[in-house]
């Protein structure tokens, strides 16, 4: 049995296929989804979520948005993701490091706040690309 995930964001579709399984960040912590998994509806939190098709896993970097969950359907509206396979490493890396620059700087609530952000996005992307697959 298959679930039906379809992740989207203002500007495109991240995914849009049957899947056996997701672990998806909420604010609450991770929970894990299967097919028949009782209907909820949750704010998505700034993480990775982790696709497993058949036997293998894929990771999106997400940042933030809703998830829906019900009749074996999934879907997800996404602030902004991006595929693993589309972070470029080194980029990753250096806006990490930015961003932890930019947090040591920051001066101010709203500052230290939008700094932070930025950062916990940086480390999102980071964790992404460095994920193992199993």
């Amino acid at each position: 049995m298959t679930l039906n995930l379809c992740v989207l964001t203002p500007n495109r579709i991240i995914w849009d296929s049957k899947v056996k399984e997701i672990i998806l960040s909420t604010n609450s912590g991770q929970i894990g989804v299967l097919p028949n998994h009782a209907p909820i509806a949750t704010a998505v939190d700034i993480g990775l979520l982790r696709i497993r098709r058949d036997d293998q896993w894929l990771t999106v970097a997400l940042m933030g948005g809703f998830a829906r969950i019900g009749n074996n359907e999934i879907t997800i509206l996404g602030n902004d993701a991006e595929m693993s396979t589309d972070i470029d490493p080194q980029e990753a890396q250096q806006a990490l490091e930015i961003a932890e620059a930019n947090l040591s700087k920051a001066e101010g609530k709203r500052q230290v706040i939008e700094a932070n952000l930025a950062l916990r996005r940086a480390r999102t992307r980071v964790e992404a690309v460095n994920v193992i697959s199993y």
